[in-house]
């Protein structure tokens, strides 16, 4: 079947998978994961995120996580102490999005060998100048 035969533009193609793109470019970024990670096992103060995510900076953290609760993932709850304590959990929607990423990962685990064997493979076969060395 053609194309022109399917009835679907470009247009609509784009318009139905720009929301789904967005939404899987916010819970992809490498930030977004590694925090929904670590909070996935309770509450967790910005402190303890900061601590256990290497690399990231405070702002970032602070950019990152604003996002997922804009985008109702986690939670922020700020507790009346001096000085305030905040906390950040996940929503009931960030679970779900959680026990996903824990099966990506475990894919990723299982499989890791045998995608890591197809590239040498195929990088000897179509590119063998960069395995001469």
């Amino acid at each position: 079947m053609s194309r022109g035969n399917t009835g679907v533009t470009a247009q609509v193609v784009n318009a139905h998978a720009c929301p789904v793109r967005e939404v899987l470019d916010r819970v992809s970024g490498k930030w977004s994961v590694q925090i929904l990670v670590a909070a996935a096992h309770g509450p967790i103060r910005f402190t303890e995120l900061e601590r256990s995510i290497e690399g990231i900076s405070r702002r970032m953290l602070t950019l990152t996580l604003r996002n997922l609760e804009r985008d109702g993932l986690v939670t922020r709850t700020v507790h009346p102490t001096v000085p305030p304590k905040v906390e950040y959990e996940l929503t009931t929607v960030a679970e779900e999005l959680h026990e996903t990423l824990l099966r990506l990962t475990d894919w990723a685990e299982r499989n890791r060998h045998h995608i890591a064997e197809s590239r040498a493979a195929y990088d000897t076969e179509h590119r063998p100048e960069l395995t001469d060395s």
